[in-house]
Parts: C-alpha cells; structure tokens; sequence
C-alpha cells in the first residue's frame, strides 16, 4: 500500500508543478486554491509512503516522478519543447525511478 501513496503522491507532485504554471497565467483565487490542494495531497501521501518506505527511495521516486511528469505535461499543454534530447532525459529519470523501485 505504501508504494501505491508514493505513486499518488508522485501523481500530486506532478499536478502541483503544472498548477504552478497555470497559476503564473490567471493569477486567480480558485488557481490559488488548485495550488494549494494539490500540493498538500502530494505532501499527504508522502507522509503516508514514508511511514513503511525508506527516505531516500520515497524521496528520490516522488521527486522523479513530479520531474518527469512536470516536463511532460508542460510538452502536451504549454507548449514546451519536445525535441528528442528533452525526451531522452525523461526517459532516464524514468528509467532511473524504476531501477529504484526495483532495488527498493
């Protein structure tokens, strides 16, 4: 069950990061809100994953995923680069998330 807090919490992290963005753009209370909300969820599950998981392991998966997942959702919805090097990179923290959860 703690691997799955992580991942939800990595999913948290990853929306919190493109809430950032949309945020920058509307300046808006309910932007402010989504903010806030996302993060704190990110923060829960987090807390929830590390009560069985290592720090190290939760830490370094949750930052990854939210790295990766950030990129991504600024390629699909602002418009970010998606040149193949870009994607490459995403594929090593990827790659490197997984290797983690697999040693862990």
């Amino acid at each position: 069950m703690s691997w799955f807090y992580l991942i939800i919490a990595g999913i948290f992290e990853m929306l919190g990061v493109g809430s950032i963005s949309q945020f920058n753009q509307k300046k808006n209370f309910s932007s402010l809100i989504w903010l806030i909300s996302v993060f704190s969820g990110s923060f829960i599950f987090l807390y929830f994953a590390m009560r069985v998981l290592p720090m190290g392991i939760s830490y370094a998966i949750w930052t990854g995923i939210g790295a990766a997942g950030g990129a991504i959702l600024g390629m699909i919805f602002y418009g970010e680069s998606k040149d193949w090097r870009r994607i490459a990179c995403i594929a090593i923290i990827l790659g490197s998330v997984i290797g983690l959860k697999l040693i862990g």
